[in-house]
């Protein structure tokens, strides 16, 4: 076994990262040794994706195998073998930790018994009525710059709270273009108003190459679409893919090819998920990631922060943390809409903005994503508005250059904001409060390292007493000693 073999990278739920100074250790997740029935398999056959496809788990039977399961869960998983695919490749099977029956990577991949459940009544097998809207098959288009095309029902991995199980379940298919291809491609050919296309599926980059070539050259031929999106998850569950120069150079030369993919736990992003997102950074094409909250894999604000951050190391700019839909078969995924915004809440201000998905609920009746957010608006009047930042801190901003029009009055609170008697209230006990202050004693009582070139911080001119001026004392000069000439 090699030494990429040997490092883990398993964090154990029940063991978190641990924290400096209130702050997540920064080193990025290894890669987990394989499992041990693929210990000896030759790194040219792991490293191919047709053998990490063709060696892919499929069936309950090889699954009781290599993971522990009750007599109950064996028989529940079994009747819903026929339900929903089940396909876990090698390489995102051996992220697993076998030892725990609620691992992240194993609830994503793994079927389970609570599937069958669906105790609100609420669950749909097209929850965003996709299909609705479908003026051609294949193609929705909700937005008016928007089409989603959905080009193929095969993933390289089964997530078990796929939105689109509908289309997945399908069995067998076609690698020759069809005639719904093409009207999906004629459709937006006659629509101008389309700027902005989603290849998706199932996942496109399952696609034959010369099929995949169709849809690519096709639409980037078009004048009026600006933008292509290829919707995978293949950096995360078969990178290998993506070690084909070839196929990145064709998703290179399209010329408006953007990646979305989908990174829902920082132990998915190993040094080959990097390496990839690399060569598809280095090929031209911005890389942005979609997150879906889920209960027991990601709702919690440790795990959020450390994905968040994960990605920004691997220079994936994270663009939107969805609420899971209410997919047929997901329901135990789903958390409460405050357990969304509590996470948001804790990442705002905590977070590079860079790192701060959009989160977004995917409404029903095709209504699209609205966005969610803590409430950072608090009041507002003619004058001004008053704004929350994520300390507390409560804020008078005045968007318009023009007089106050409030008529004075005694108040206080916020009130007194609105009123422009006060612009700020600071929560007590405020970190920053403390360290200003802090450097303000430095620039009272010390010396401070020359910032304007008089020698003083230019915010603290005003308040820095003038350093006294000290005279150095004069040399003594002690008389020079006689030198007697020798021999007088």
């Amino acid at each position: 076994m090699n030494e990429s073999e040997e490092r883990t990278g398993i964090i154990p739920r029940s063991a978190p990262r641990a924290a400096t100074a209130g702050t997540e250790e920064e080193e990025p997740p290894g890669k987990p040794k394989r499992h041990p029935l693929w210990r000896t398999v030759p790194d040219h056959k792991w490293n191919d994706w047709r053998w990490q496809s063709q060696n892919a788990i499929r069936s309950v039977r090889q699954l009781r195998d290599l993971l522990t399961f009750s007599p109950e869960e064996l028989e529940a998983i079994g009747e819903l073998e026929a339900h929903y695919k089940l396909a876990i490749p090698p390489y995102y099977f051996s992220l697993i930790d076998p030892k725990d029956t609620k691992d992240p990577i194993r609830l994503q991949s793994v079927t389970s018994p609570l599937e069958m459940r669906n105790e609100s009544g609420y669950e749909l097998d097209d929850p965003l009525e996709e299909d609705k809207d479908m003026p051609v098959p294949g193609l929705t288009h909700r937005y008016p710059d928007r089409a989603l095309l959905v080009t193929t029902h095969v993933c390289t991995m089964y997530c078990r709270f796929c939105t689109r199980k509908r289309a997945t379940m399908v069995r067998g298919g076609w690698d020759a273009i069809s005639r719904d291809d093409e009207r999906m491609v004629e459709y937006i050919r006659d629509h101008s108003e389309i700027r902005d296309v989603i290849v998706s599926g199932g996942d496109p980059l399952t696609l034959p190459v010369g099929k995949l070539k169709f849809f690519l050259d096709n639409l980037a031929d078009i004048p009026h679409v600006d933008v292509i999106r290829i919707g995978t998850r293949v950096p995360v569950t078969l990178p290998q893919k993506l070690y084909d120069q070839e196929l990145i150079d064709l998703l290179a030369d399209a010329g408006k090819v953007w990646i979305q993919t989908h990174f829902n736990h920082p132990r998915e992003i190993t040094p080959e998920a990097a390496s990839v997102c690399k060569a598809l950074l280095c090929a031209g094409m911005p890389v942005n990631n979609h997150t879906v909250l889920l209960k027991g894999v990601n709702d919690d604000l440790e795990t959020m922060r450390c994905l968040m951050r994960a990605l920004l190391r691997i220079k994936v700019r994270p663009y939107y943390l969805f609420h899971c839909d209410p997919v047929t078969g997901a329901g135990h995924f789903r958390t409460s809409v405050w357990k969304g915004l509590e996470i948001v809440e804790g990442l705002r201000g905590h977070l590079s903005g860079l790192g701060i998905p959009t989160y977004v609920v995917d409404s029903p009746h095709g209504g699209g994503k609205i966005p969610l957010m803590p409430n950072y608006l608090v009041s507002a009047s003619d004058d001004a508005v008053v704004l929350r930042n994520y300390e507390g801190m409560l804020v008078r901003y005045q968007a318009e250059d023009k007089p106050n029009t409030a008529k004075a009055t005694s108040t206080r609170g916020v009130s007194s904001l609105l009123q422009g008697t006060q612009s700020v209230l600071m929560p007590q006990g405020s970190e920053r409060m403390a360290r200003r202050r802090r450097t303000l004693a430095v620039l009272k009582h010390e010396e401070p390292v020359p910032k304007n070139g008089n020698g003083l911080h230019p915010d603290k001119i005003e308040q820095a007493p003038r350093p006294k001026r000290v005279r150095a004392p004069k040399p003594r000069v002690e008389p020079a000693p006689q030198i007697l000439a020798v021999g007088t």
